[in-house]
């Protein structure tokens, strides 16, 4: 297997499928040819603005077309795509800029303020900015603007504002760029610290590519059908699980990509029953979501041959009442931002226990390690997982004290450390048993604990928190937070302190809930012992049930 770039596969399924529907937007249809070109035209604005090989640009945008030209321009012109929530607030994505040293941030013109906002300090240069609905039909702009169903945001910018559709009126000509797969970034993925702070992810292009073609040259061999499959994007894509995807099922095989902009179950269904799809991602919370929606009956879903579940732990029931609504089975999907996808349910061996996250994928080497020895564990025996892939970078942007706890040799060899607790099965399967106490999962989120607790330590009256999650049938888990007020402290309650994190952080990770105690669990040497504090919520759910 020779590298490749991010965007060698699309620009093969361009020149092989150029009249192919590669996406499909709000009910607007673009071609591989449509596409490319704007791809290539966007390319040459961002060189021409002085974007260059090596240059982080910001992409702050949610499910769009503008998304996906986006991500592939910026690289074809050899800089550096960081992929950020478009819900993330000032406060996250001033410290994303800085970390990633972003001078060029692309967002709608709905979070337009929060850009406006950081926008000196940060250090940016240039803003691009687009409204979601800005390369649909100007039909459809028309009724959606009478019937005032167009989000809007108020753009008040100067010379540093450009707007998006701008940069697609150059000529289709970017510059070439000598890249190389393994030694260049593609793009730059945060996820939750353990310090509080956000870690960012570098990936190269190689590590990004080899793991979409395990997909379809390994695991789907057989039952993706090229130039003729569709595939129904719901996930948000700055997430490496629908990035993948996308690039895998769709742009890369010149197949049709529905592209969802936000997971609204009505609309997913119509699409479903409309495009004939027959692949799909989710999260269990969605399948939920779509079981229990009172109209789900009078779609027509029997075009779906393939449904994928990652984010969390699928629960029996909903596996079971899919197959009984769709029949078809759901398997299941496993990754992480820092290894890219890992490990696969495989359609040839039939229905999958929904506790299996499938067999490690050709490019990914997995051990399960007792996590205090890092020592490998015979198979059936529970431990952390731990995977290496030769092809992937393996470290953190700026950290290295995270790097060099996450990131540790074993035979010679550096695996990340993935806070996962498995099995490795006779089958050769890996079995989901439980995860590390810092992270917490949230309608198929991850969410970093000590993330959490920082923003509510930063309050002027809080000395402690404590961050744990309460399982939830419906979306995983829902986020508490335990925390330790100054003794003089007063008229500060719960309601405020939600508030605070809601002005800091994206909506999945703020608080459901707050309790106030006098102090938190530590151990001998002042760790917070967030497991303690976890157990014990499980202890009352389970005496709440049994009253």
């Amino acid at each position: 297997m020779q590298p490749e770039y991010t965007f060698t596969r699309f620009e093969q399924a361009c020149a092989k499928y150029p009249d192919n529907t590669a996406v499909v937007f709000l009910g607007d249809k673009f071609s591989y040819r449509k596409l490319k070109d704007k791809i290539d035209r966007f390319a040459t604005g961002l060189s021409k603005l002085g974007v260059k090989k090596g240059d982080r640009v910001l992409v702050y945008l949610s499910n769009s077309v503008q998304y996906i030209i986006a991500f592939l321009a910026v690289q074809k012109i050899g800089a550096v795509v960081v992929m950020v929530s478009p819900i993330y607030t000032s406060h996250e994505i001033e410290y994303m800029i800085k970390d990633a040293r972003a001078e060029t941030i692309i967002c709608h013109d709905t979070n337009y303020g929060y850009v406006k906002e950081v926008f000196t300090r940060a250090g940016l240069k240039r803003i691009i900015v687009t409204n979601l609905l800005d390369l649909v039909s100007p039909v459809k702009r028309l009724v959606a603007g009478l019937f005032d169903r167009t989000p809007h945001g108020n753009v008040k910018g100067g010379p540093e504002t450009i707007p998006f559709k701008t940069l697609l009126k150059n000529e289709p000509a970017p510059p070439r760029v000598e890249l190389d797969p393994i030694a260049d970034l593609s793009y730059i993925l945060y996820t939750g610290g353990t310090t509080g702070f956000p870690k960012g992810v570098p990936g190269n292009h190689w590590g990004h590519t080899s793991y979409v073609n395990d997909i379809t040259d390994d695991v789907f061999s057989d039952h993706l059908l090229e130039g003729q499959d569709v595939y129904i994007a719901i996930n948000p894509l700055f997430h490496i699980m629908a990035l993948g995807l996308l690039m895998a099922l769709g742009l890369n095989r010149g197949n049709t990509t529905v592209l969802m902009p936000v997971p609204q179950v009505d609309a997913i269904l119509d699409a479903i029953q409309r495009y004939h799809v027959r692949w799909m991602l989710g999260v269990p919370a969605l399948y939920r979501m779509i079981l229990e929606n009172d109209r789900q009956e009078t779609y027509d879903l029997s075009s779906l041959r393939y449904c994928y579940c990652g984010g969390d732990v699928l629960p029996r029931e909903v596996l079971s009442r899919w197959k009984q609504r769709v029949a078809v089975p759901i398997y299941q999907v496993y990754g992480s931002t820092e290894a890219g996808h890992v490990t696969y349910s495989r359609p040839d061996l039939g229905d999958p226990d929904p506790m299996s996250i499938g067999l490690p994928l050709p490019s990914r080497h997995v051990k399960v390690v007792d996590p205090a020895t890092l020592e490998v564990l015979p198979r059936g025996e529970v431990g952390e997982l731990v995977v290496t892939s030769a092809h992937s970078m393996k470290e953190y942007l700026n950290k290295p004290a995270e790097t060099e706890a996450s990131f540790v040799p074993i035979d010679g060899v550096i695996y990340y450390r993935t806070g996962d607790f498995v099995k490795h099965g006779e089958d050769g399967q890996i079995y989901y048993v439980e995860r590390s106490a810092d992270i917490l999962k949230h309608k198929g989120y991850r969410v970093s604990a000590s993330e959490v607790e920082a923003v509510l330590q930063d309050h002027p009256v809080v000395i402690g928190a404590c961050v744990v999650g309460v399982p939830d049938r419906k979306v995983g888990e829902r986020i508490k937070a335990i925390v330790v007020m100054k003794t003089d402290a007063k008229g500060v309650g719960a309601a405020e302190l939600i508030k605070f994190c809601s002005e800091r952080l994206a909506s999945y990770k703020v608080p459901s809930y707050i309790e106030f105690r006098d102090m938190l669990p530590k151990s001998k040497v002042g760790k917070l012992l967030r497991r303690e504090i976890r157990d014990e919520e499980r202890r009352k759910m389970d005496k709440g049930k049994k009253g």
